[in-house]
């Protein structure tokens, strides 16, 4: 796959998916734009596709802002003309028991996984739009299977990720014609720091997958303009538990509950919490 003289912006790109997004396009011939909250990390990242495309660059900051996310965009196109793949790959991890969560932590979720796709993505059709004639620009979002089968505890985290989900697949039908294409990548247990954020010990254990694999999968469905791709493919685990989950939803409801039941201790101490007129989260606020 050759990206030269292609212009992509990888979000959430210090660590993970994200990093190994960014290196695969900088390899294939793109101007990679790094972005993430941890500078030091995207120093790394940005020095690295440097090696294969030297106007690579880094631009830190905060998806959750809305003012930054359209910044990102506008600032690419101001430095090279252009846009022409954006990889919406920031997130965040949210596993804790739903009485634990607060509204605004719900919130906070909802906007670095989900609103900030929606930001950047926003801030770089028109551009694409312009682009048609030089090939008009590529979309792919990073969602995640918990959407697709909600593990316990994993409520918000797969709200946004499912949100991002129907905002991906009106995509394919809205943009017909215009020269834009939307890609939906969602990943299965992936080797991410994000599963040392978890700490429970029933969350999923199993055999996980390395982060190249999903790089590798964007990177085709880009240049084959894919809709729609699970990571990893023909996975007997993943597409059981898809069919499992489409038509037999009860049988997965009942698994998931099997393998990571919600504690009592969990529900009495949020009944003692609402006879107190508190809300809901770990705060004092009254309801």
């Amino acid at each position: 796959m050759n990206f030269h003289a292609k212009v992509a912006v990888v979000t959430g790109a210090s660590s993970g998916i994200g990093r190994a997004t960014a290196l695969s396009l900088a390899q294939a011939g793109a101007t990679v734009v790094a972005t993430a909250r941890r500078e030091n990390l995207l120093e790394e990242v940005s020095a690295a596709c440097r090696v294969h495309t030297q106007d690579s660059c880094h631009i830190a900051g905060d998806l959750a802002d809305k003012t930054f996310a359209e910044h990102l965009v506008e600032e690419t196109v101001r430095r090279f003309g252009r846009i022409d793949i954006l990889v919406n790959n920031a997130a965040v991890p949210m596993h804790h028991p739903l009485y634990e969560i607060s509204a605004e932590q719900a919130e906070d979720v909802m906007r670095i996984n989900f609103l900030s796709c929606l930001w950047t993505t926003f801030a770089a059709i028109p551009h694409m739009l312009l682009q048609a004639e030089s090939g008009g620009g590529v979309i792919v979002n990073v969602s995640s299977f918990a959407a697709t089968v909600v593990p316990t505890y994993e409520t918000i985290y797969a709200a946004s990720k499912g949100a991002m989900n129907g905002f991906t697949r009106g995509l394919w039908n809205d943009l017909a014609g215009s020269g834009i294409h939307a890609v939906l990548i969602i990943p299965g247990p992936i080797d991410t720091e994000i599963w040392d954020k978890v700490e429970d010990e029933n969350a999923y254990r199993g055999k996980k997958f390395p982060a190249q694999l999903v790089a590798d999968e964007i990177l085709l469905a880009i240049a084959e303009r894919r809709f729609e791709v699970t990571v990893p493919r023909r996975n007997l685990q993943l597409v059981t538990a898809r069919l499992f989950a489409t038509v037999l939803p009860a049988l997965v409801r009942k698994g998931v509950a099997r393998m990571n039941p919600v504690k009592p201790q969990w529900v009495r101490d949020a009944r003692a919490r609402a006879r107190k007129g508190l809300r809901m989260g770990l705060g004092d606020r009254p309801r």
